[in-house]
């Protein structure tokens, strides 16, 4: 087994490379999904945009990437968001992108010495495998499952329709106020955790239930079950049902559907410039310095890290920032494995997705819970006979934080090595590997530019403070902030529709002038 570390290659782009530029309605920083989401949604509504991207592909922590002739997921591998008249699929469909997917059933599996729950497509079918278990609650099962249906009902139109989604107007609120039927069962919701849900109706000790909400809530809310908020976790639990795909050859297909979709619209896109410096001018407009390219605008909007889009724009003394900042330190990074590996007899040919959780008593990070990726028959390798995995696993950053550099290789050369194990154990099918190579937060630190490789956004966990976010926040003129960080944040197809709300009220600014073509 051959190993390596993460080198990244540029992506084969067809997109031109524009090298003179003049004045913008909007610059946007950053081709993550959120930055794309903003710079589609603008671009289809006739603002002038302006796109820049550090790296020579599109996607953020969401890509696809070239390593050695394979090509790897860079992060999240599953995706909600493509059934009728969902986001995604809209998108696809409007600008004719040339961008396949698979509908998997089931779209994950979860597997623990506590047996093995899979994610059906069908919501029933999902239950059914709790009610099945020895000394299940049948009952009360059955009545969480129909508050999670109806919390979930209530809270994901909002990312089929941007006019739900903060932040929220007077006209918006009237929107909501008409959806307030469906709200009710939210009141007794707001600020508690779901684990004293799981209290009311008496699950707290049924640890297949607790471990499967555990397990999804640390992937979706980047908490565990004991601190998640409830509205948010149960809304989440949803995602399996909400057009969950595979994309074929990878989410990078989308990501440069997406590009290609600004581009004919009239943007300008620039890869390989990153943004070193974006100072607010005296007249109102923005200067932004990309690579060899320079901007003026009266928006720009960074698909970054609140403390990382404040060094740039010098607003390292923002009160708003520094308290965005502050939350997403106590977050989250990442320890990959990159694999090709030699499938099993009867793996089938399409793509598939595991959790693994090797102790279920023990916290869900650092190597004991494991996300495995494995793509498709065919898809990604130079040998048509392997199949690519990602791996990854949470670490915490403040625990890394306080380490020295020769700690923080041994602590991640100990997580991966904890990350094989949970394979070996539950996914032994698995494990004839032919190649791997590893990735760690200082490679996502270097390859994202997001400080310390923090990765997932803001944890949502219990709290009513998270609620002001719904009425918009105070930053400075122009200045605006997409991606996993902000509102509605975590998943790629919440980040997508975040970032096309935040340009949908840029357009409705006054500073909105709509530059000459």
């Amino acid at each position: 087994m051959a190993r390596g570390t993460l080198g990244l290659r540029a992506a084969v782009s067809g997109v031109r490379r524009v090298t003179e530029t003049r004045s913008y309605d909007a610059v946007v920083v950053g081709m993550g999904f959120g930055g794309l989401g903003a710079a589609l949604h603008l671009a289809e509504n006739g603002a002038k945009v302006a796109l820049v991207e550090r790296l020579q592909y599109p996607g953020g922590c969401a890509c696809t990437f070239e390593h050695e002739g394979d090509h790897f997921e860079g992060g999240a591998t599953l995706f909600s968001g493509f059934d009728e008249g969902q986001l995604f699929r809209t998108w696809i469909e409007r600008h004719a992108m040339d961008v396949q997917y698979e509908r998997l059933d089931p779209p994950l599996e979860l597997r623990s010495p506590l047996g093995v729950i899979q994610a059906r497509r069908d919501r029933a079918a999902l239950w059914k495998q709790f009610e099945a278990l020895p000394g299940a609650p049948v009952q009360a099962l059955r009545r969480f499952a129909r508050l999670q249906e109806r919390v979930a009902a209530a809270l994901w139109p909002t990312l089929d329709d941007l006019r739900l989604l903060p932040p929220l107007t007077p006209s918006q609120v009237l929107r909501h106020a008409a959806r307030l039927p469906r709200y009710l069962p939210l009141a007794r919701l707001a600020g508690r955790t779901l684990w004293s849900v799981l209290e009311r109706f008496g699950l707290t000790k049924f640890e297949p239930l607790v471990l499967w909400l555990d397990s999804q809530c640390q992937i979706t809310v980047q908490c565990g079950v004991r601190g998640a908020e409830a509205p948010f976790a149960l809304a989440a639990l949803d995602y399996h049902h909400r057009g969950a795909v595979h994309v074929k050859g990878g989410i990078g297909e989308l990501a440069w559907g997406m590009v290609r979709a600004v581009e004919a619209l009239g943007a300008d896109v620039h890869f390989g410039a990153p943004v070193k410096r974006a100072l607010r001018l005296p007249d109102g407009t923005w200067s932004v310095k990309a690579g060899r390219h320079s901007f003026s605008a009266r928006h720009v909007l960074f698909n970054a890290l609140p403390q990382d889009a404040a060094r740039i724009a010098g607003l390292e003394r923002d009160p708003m920032l520094a308290s965005m900042a502050k939350r997403v330190e106590d977050g989250w990074s990442a320890a990959m494995l990159f694999r090709t590996v030699l499938p099993p007899r009867d793996a089938g040919p399409s793509a598939r997705h595991l959790e693994l959780v090797r102790d279920p008593g023990s916290p869900l990070l650092e190597g004991n819970h494991v996300f495995v990726s494995i793509g498709a028959r065919g898809e990604g390798t130079v040998d048509q006979g392997l199949r690519r995995m990602t791996v990854s696993t949470h670490i915490p950053v403040p625990k890394i934080r306080a380490m020295d550099e020769g700690e923080k290789a041994e602590y991640v050369d100990s997580v991966q090595g904890r990350m094989r194990e949970t394979i070996a154990q539950l996914a032994p099918e698995w494990t004839c590997v032919a190649r791997e190579f590893t990735g760690s937060a200082r490679t996502f630190e270097r390859w994202t530019g997001r400080s310390e490789g923090l990765v997932g956004g803001i944890p949502r966990r219990a709290g009513l403070g998270q609620y002001r976010e719904v009425f918009g926040r105070k930053l400075p003129e122009g200045f605006h902030l997409v991606g996993d960080s902000v509102f509605p944040g975590q998943s790629t197809l919440a980040v997508a529709a975040g970032g096309a709300r935040v340009a949908d009220s840029v357009l409705r600014s006054p500073m909105v002038a709509r530059v000459s073509r």
